[in-house]
């Protein structure tokens, strides 16, 4: 298989995972927040294919997401398309253009959406009309998502690691 089919194809295998898992966790419950289930397959694609794959996989999977799902739902569905997005294109630079290691790189990403959520928040709150206080909501976000950043801190370098190690190669000629 050629090096964009390939990319095309993980791309693909990382999007359906980013909408399959958190449908997974849903079943038990509203436990999408608590967990974060999106979040790793859109940190693992940036780690994996790098930052410009990371970017579109992440907006992909919030938008296909909700549009098939309903989940997430308006207006939430915009701040996580920048929050997601941003992800995917900080996890993906910062560990294949920059070459940080695998926990900077996971870190810097969580940070950096993060702010991005933050902004995203404050920003698109008045023009869309929507009555949220954006200092709860961020609040919120943080707190309610203590249990899915401290998953993503244990499962996505023990899942690096390992496909490292093991000698899969994701072919990505350019660090994008």
């Amino acid at each position: 298989m050629n090096s964009k089919a390939k990319r095309i194809t993980h791309s693909a295998l990382f999007l359906a995972l980013g909408m399959i898992i958190p449908q997974m966790f849903h079943l038990f419950g509203g436990t999408g927040p608590i967990f974060l289930p999106m979040h790793i397959p859109v940190l693992l694609a940036g780690f994996f294919l790098g930052g410009k794959y990371g970017a579109i996989i992440g907006f992909l999977t919030v938008l296909l997401s909700s549009t098939i799902t309903g989940m997430p739902q308006v207006p939430i569905l915009y701040f996580m398309l920048v929050e997601v997005t941003i992800y995917g294109l900080v996890a993906g630079l910062s560990y294949k253009k920059f070459k940080l290691n695998v926990y900077i790189s996971l870190i810097l990403a969580m940070i950096v959406g993060r702010i991005a959520l933050a902004i995203s928040a404050y920003g698109l709150q008045p023009l869309l009309g929507i009555q949220l206080s954006p200092k709860l909501y961020i609040l919120g976000a943080l707190t309610n998502g203590i249990p899915g950043i401290i998953i993503q801190l244990v499962f996505i370098p023990i899942v690096v690691f390992s496909i490292e190690r093991a000698g899969y190669k994701f072919d990505e000629p350019s660090a994008s």
